[in-house]
Formats: C-alpha cells, sequence, structure tokens
C-alpha cells in the first residue's frame, strides 16, 4: 500500500515534510512501519504537489523518491503552505507510469489514494460507465487510483463538499467492490479531506496553527493522534473533525 500525507499552515520547506523528519515520506519510502494489506517499501513512483501563488505545482516521477538526486535541495528551496505528497506501491499487473502516481489533480484539487479497489477492473465497470466518456479517455492511468479520483472529481465538479465528495465515492466503491481499501486524501489548499478504510492515518496539529495528516506519524511527537478505520476526518487549521463513516456504508 502506499504512503501519503498533506500539510496546511504557514509556510514551510518541503523536506520538512519529505526529508527532515525522523520518519519523513522518504523513510516511509522504503522503511514503511504499517504495510497492512500487502507490499513491503512504496518504490513505483512518487509525487508531491504544493500551493505556489494561487495554483499548484506538482512534481511526479515513476522511480522511487530516494533516487532522486536533486529532489533533496529543492525541497530545502521551496516552501509551501499547503502540500499532498504520496509514495506508491502499485498494485500487482498495474503500471509504474509518472502518470500514476499522486497527487491527481484538477484546478484548486490535489488527490491521492492509498488503497485497492478489490475485483478491478470488472467490480467497478457499473460506476465508471457513469462518468462522462471524456473523463474515462482521459485517466492519467489505466488504475483504480486513477478512476477514484475521476469518481471524486465528478462530485467536486457537481459542486459536492470535499468531505462529502469522499464519503460518497467510499461508500459506492464499497458497495460494488466489498473488501477495497479506500483511504483517500483530497486538499484545495484550505482544507483537508480525508478517509481512513482499511489503512492507517494519523494528524498532528500544531502550536503554530498548522495541520499535518499522514499514513504514518512523521515523528515520535505524542500529540500524533490516530484516526480510527471507517472514519472521516476534516480539517480546517487548527480545526480538525473526525466522525465515523460506518453510517454511509451501511
Amino acid at each position: 500500500m502506499c504512503r501519503h500525507l498533506a500539510y496546511l499552515g504557514p509556510p514551510i520547506p518541503l523536506a520538512d515534510l519529505l526529508f527532515t523528519p525522523p520518519h519523513s515520506l522518504a523513510r516511509q519510502s522504503w522503511a514503511p512501519l504499517d504495510m497492512r494489506g500487502g507490499g513491503t517499501i512504496n518504490a513505483d513512483g512518487f509525487g508531491v504537489g504544493w500551493r505556489q501563488g494561487s495554483g499548484f505545482v506538482r512534481y511526479r516521477r515513476d522511480a522511487p523518491l530516494w533516487t532522486d538526486a536533486g529532489l533533496p535541495a529543492l525541497a530545502a528551496a521551496t516552501s509551501s503552505t499547503a502540500v499532498l505528497a504520496a509514495v506508491r506501491s502499485a498494485t500487482v499487473g498495474m503500471p509504474v507510469t509518472e502518470t500514476a502516481a499522486a497527487p491527481f489533480a484538477e484546478g484548486r484539487w490535489l488527490f491521492s489514494h492509498n488503497g485497492k479497489v478489490a475485483g478491478w477492473p470488472d467490480s467497478v465497470t457499473a460506476l465508471a460507465a457513469g462518468l462522462p466518456v471524456r473523463d474515462l479517455i482521459t485517466l492519467d492511468a489505466p488504475t483504480d487510483s486513477a478512476l477514484v479520483w475521476a469518481l471524486v472529481r465528478a462530485r467536486l465538479r457537481d459542486g459536492a463538499a470535499p468531505d462529502t465528495a469522499l464519503a460518497g465515492v467510499v461508500a459506492d466503491v464499497s458497495a460494488a467492490a466489498p473488501g477495497s481499501r479506500l483511504n483517500l486524501l483530497l486538499t484545495d489548499g484550505e482544507t483537508i479531506a480525508a478517509t481512513t478504510a482499511g489503512h492507517s492515518l494519523s494528524y498532528l496539529s500544531t502550536a503554530e496553527g498548522a495541520v499535518l495528516v499522514a499514513s504514518e506519524p512523521l515523528s515520535p511527537d505524542p500529540a500524533w493522534t490516530a484516526v480510527p478505520d471507517l472514519s472521516l476526518l476534516v480539517a480546517a487549521p487548527p480545526a480538525v473533525t473526525v466522525i465515523a463513516l460506518e453510517g454511509v456504508l451501511t
């Protein structure tokens, strides 16, 4: 399974998320602590998206994060108030390409999926059929995560709030493909919405008014709070709200 994180708050160097902490995202790429559901490392690509001016910049690659010799310097020199980053462990049979790496993006949105759609692709063909044909033929990659993003994006385009969009997609995919792992992470640079459905997630609220949400804590700080499975998290710094997802899955 993949690892991902999102940050909102005062400007910080990307290195403070990717490299500096003792259990940074870079370390999680080769030494994750909780890979429930399979896999041992996250070596099938990575991506970072960050707010710059009024929009987002993305940097994605199809190689392990630790092999990118230029990224540490870029991360040290680049600061942002909003970041979403992920390292990928590809499901067997799915392509390892740059476009398959999160974050997926449109407009002000950045998105990541940590997990797996059970029974792919047959289990979700009916859900896919409900999307515009153009969305299907322009998916970033022929993967379950790219389709999940298309389903979330369709709800956002229709005006759904980010938490509502994520909860609705988790409910639909869980019904169509029971046993799927659907840890979803979404930000527009102002709020973070996330779900836990089959994998770990924790968050940290800082004294500076920042919120950091991550698959695994980046440090031993006891202020990290684990999010229960089958939960929906909404963060608008400094506030964080966590509610049970069980109602939408029944």
